[in-house]
């Protein structure tokens, strides 16, 4: 026996309602619905969009097809090929990964909605899937006739459904997955081996954790928390502001660089661990989320460790020799995101700190290349350390006269996606060339300089202590 995914389609597969989308595909056709003129229409979509599905409208779709009645199959068949566009451009891009995922398994592909078979039909087909379980309407001599052919697809009635269909294509609902928003789709979820609740309303999200279904949000990675429809990164943002953190007085240039849609790669020197707020500061002024790739140990620490990883982070751990990493930022690049990584991996020690040339890993280069000759937007850091040297444990809490933290963006590297270490000189020399210029003068550091680089009780090397003191 073979295996399935179903997917519902609104608040599923889709972020929002269908509904709109397929009704002004309809008016371009000639076709009016009844539905969109009532009072209060807007606002019931924009309540479904956010609290998810309920009895009312439900009730609502059922009458649809009544509303129908002497519509043409082949103007409404029109509608719904010329809405394929705008659906496709709706799916968000996790969604879009798991299905070539489940695709690449030999995992059939169904779409399972109450929406009208007609409608999904082109979209089905645009998509690649297998199949498609709706509600189907009655039709005569080219027109509907207002009434349903076979049962409303909703709840019972949709597993029902699935489990027909099942029987008939050979398909082990055991071993096969369900995915949707809605509690009234609970049913669905049970009869499946592997039951997904996505961006679930209240109801589903309480009883997926009683019944240890995952929870997902196909505009965030695996793992990632919602709250309210918004992700951490999205509430933290309100409170990510230079104003809040005074204990450094922030400079920002090139703001206007900074991608608001699509896949880019933000590479950023590496200088003291005050980089991660200045990083906080420049995403949190980007209006949008941004996975970040961090050392094992940032992830490890019990504190800050489980915010990392609800906030999307992906762990690195070098020791280890696995590519996981770099996947999960290719994916989160494909399905449209963006990723921070500092190139230099760690902060430089000793004089490697001082140097004026910046030496950095293949790793932003080579996600360029593999998501498809992504951006790299270059960001400089700059008076970081002066907020939080390494060799201290915490961050500086001068609010009278705080060090100046630069923080500048530049335009997008120009790279040849060819080898990864001549766009890696590339990434680096055009960090380097929005920094200060005293970043790019020679330095002769003293012994106190050289301490500051190192972790806390660290012992400079005789060499480094005979540099002499400050």
């Amino acid at each position: 026996m073979t295996k399935a995914a179903f997917f519902d389609l609104d608040r599923t597969l889709l972020p929002h309602a269908s509904g709109t989308i397929f009704a002004r595909h309809l008016e371009a056709e000639g076709i009016h619905s009844s539905a969109s003129k009532l009072p209060g229409a807007e606002l019931l979509v924009r309540a479904y969009d956010t609290f998810g599905e309920t009895k009312l409208n439900v009730s609502l779709a059922r009458l649809a097809v009544r509303a129908a009645k002497g519509w043409s199959v082949e103007a409404v068949s029109r509608a719904a090929k010329a809405a394929v566009p705008d659906l496709l451009d709706a799916i968000p891009g996790y969604a879009k990964l798991l299905l070539d995922e489940h695709s690449v398994n030999g995992i059939k592909l169904v779409i399972a909605s109450t929406s009208p078979v007609v409608l999904m039909r082109p979209l089905v087909e645009a998509l690649g899937f297998d199949d498609v379980i709706g509600t189907q309407w009655a039709h005569r001599d080219g027109a509907f006739l207002g009434r349903l052919d076979g049962p409303f697809v909703w709840g019972t009635e949709k597993r029902d459904a699935i489990r027909s269909w099942a029987e008939s294509n050979d398909v082990s609902l055991a071993e096969s997955f369900g995915y949707s928003d809605s509690y009234f789709d609970a049913p669905m979820l049970d009869i499946v081996g592997t039951g997904v609740a996505v961006n679930p309303d209240a109801r589903l999200a309480a009883l997926a954790m009683l019944k240890g279904w995952e929870i997902r949000h196909f505009d965030a990675p695996p793992g990632v928390v919602k709250i309210a429809g918004r992700e951490m990164q999205d509430w933290m943002r309100l409170f990510t502001r230079p104003e809040f953190a005074r204990n450094a007085r922030w400079k920002f240039l090139g703001l206007e660089n900074l991608p608001t849609t699509g896949p880019a790669i933000l590479a950023f020197n590496h200088r003291s661990y005050f980089d991660v707020m200045a990083m906080q500061q420049v995403i949190a002024k980007s209006g949008r989320p941004c996975r970040f790739l961090g050392k094992a140990e940032l992830f490890d620490n019990p504190v800050v460790g489980p915010i990392a990883k609800l906030a999307g982070g992906i762990r690195v751990d070098r020791g280890s020799g696995s590519d996981a990493p770099l996947q999960q930022a290719v994916e989160a690049l494909i399905a449209g995101e963006m990723v921070a990584i500092a190139p230099q991996g760690t902060i430089p020690r000793g004089h490697d700190f001082f140097d004026p040339v910046l030496v950095g890993r293949p790793g932003a280069a080579i996600l360029a290349k593999d998501a498809g000759k992504v951006p790299v937007i270059p960001i400089g850091l700059w008076g970081t350390e002066n907020v939080w040297p390494r060799n201290e444990n915490v961050p500086s809490f001068n609010f009278v006269t705080p060090p100046t933290v630069t923080v500048a963006i530049g335009a997008p590297v120009e790279l040849k996606y060819r080898s990864a270490k001549t766009d890696t000189v590339r990434i680096m020399d055009a960090i380097s060339a929005i920094l200060p210029a005293e970043s790019r003068e020679r330095f002769t550091p003293t012994r106190s300089d050289l301490q500051r680089t190192y972790p806390p009780g660290h012992e400079l090397s005789p060499q480094e202590a005979a540099v002499g003191t400050s």
